[in-house]
């Protein structure tokens, strides 16, 4: 959406020919930084995302990211402002221009009601699931998968809707795997792209002849219901204590009993949580699971967060 960028002056950028005045830093990763600036020309708070490209291949991923947000647009996906290209001499930096959440991520609010003692209520959950599965719904309905989904992936929005956010790990939701080779790359991918305490059992040994589906997404959103159930990752403990998430994995999960949930979403994490792939629902059904689940008045106040 436009290439025309600029530094005009010190603290205001110009993008698709509107002027950004920069606000502060919002957090920084191995290759990219948020900022958060302010619209002069509507007064909107947006997050800017700058991806230091060192390579042709570092501008073609950041490119990928921007079009992969294009694909959508759906209540549930973030959208994509702007994107543009700026030159630093022999380097590039990609911007992607997103939408300011204020709430933060569906792991801020974890980690918020953690902090006091509380969990999410299970009709609130529920509310949440289903918003996150309508956006992996439209993802896989193009013929995607995320690949990267975790609570800090997901932001919330004013009325505490779930937005998934971070594209730039899709790729095609059905890999057919014809060889050792391609497993193996597809497998250092993985290592590289899908967050290990959230990443499915099959990529973690990716076999010679096998098909690689979407449902790499259904593992880890059963890993993100774990987690607004139980306030920390199936598997985060595992990783940070320096246990082997590979071997975890590949064990069928031991879910803790808790007064807070029904046998109902009990059985919803266990399926989502299957190691087998091919046994593991797809996002369709999981949607009429849980449609049926809602309570009663799904629009009232006391479902949202």
């Amino acid at each position: 959406m436009g290439h025309a960028l600029c530094v005009c002056s010190r603290g205001t950028v110009i993008i698709d020919n509107k002027r950004y005045l920069f606000i502060q830093k919002l957090g920084e990763g191995g290759f990219s930084y948020v900022d958060l600036v302010e619209g002069l020309h509507d007064g909107h708070f947006y997050a800017l995302k700058r991806i230091l490209c060192h390579e042709q291949q570092d501008r073609e991923e950041a490119q990928r990211e921007a079009d992969m947000h294009r694909l959508f647009s759906h209540p549930n996906i973030l959208r994509l402002v702007a994107y543009c290209l700026r030159e630093r001499g022999a380097k590039h930096e990609a911007w992607l221009l997103l939408p300011f959440f204020k709430r933060g991520t569906l792991w801020n609010e974890i980690e918020r009601l953690k902090d006091k003692g509380n969990f999410l209520t299970e009709d609130q959950i529920l509310w949440l699931l289903l918003g996150i599965c309508r956006g992996l719904e439209a993802i896989h309905a193009k013929g995607y998968a995320h690949r990267d989904l975790k609570p800090t992936n997901i932001l919330l929005g004013d009325e505490g809707q779930p937005v998934l956010m971070d594209l730039g790990s899709m790729n095609q939701a059905c890999i057919n795997v014809e060889g050792s080779r391609q497993a193996l790359t597809l497998q250092d991918w993985a290592a590289q792209r899908c967050t290990i305490s959230y990443r499915a059992p099959e990529l973690f040994s990716v076999q010679s002849h096998c098909v690689i589906d979407e449902r790499t997404d259904v593992w880890s959103l059963g890993c993100v219901l774990y987690a607004m159930m139980f306030g920390e990752g199936p598997y985060d403990m595992v990783f940070q204590k320096g246990d082997s998430v590979a071997l975890a994995v590949q064990n069928q999960l031991s879910i803790p009993q808790s007064p807070r949930h029904s046998s109902a979403l009990r059985q919803l994490l266990a399926s989502m949580m299957t190691v087998d792939p091919h046994q593991r629902p797809h996002i369709p059904l999981l949607l009429s699971q849980l449609e049926a689940l809602q309570p009663p008045a799904p629009g009232q106040h006391t479902t949202q967060i």
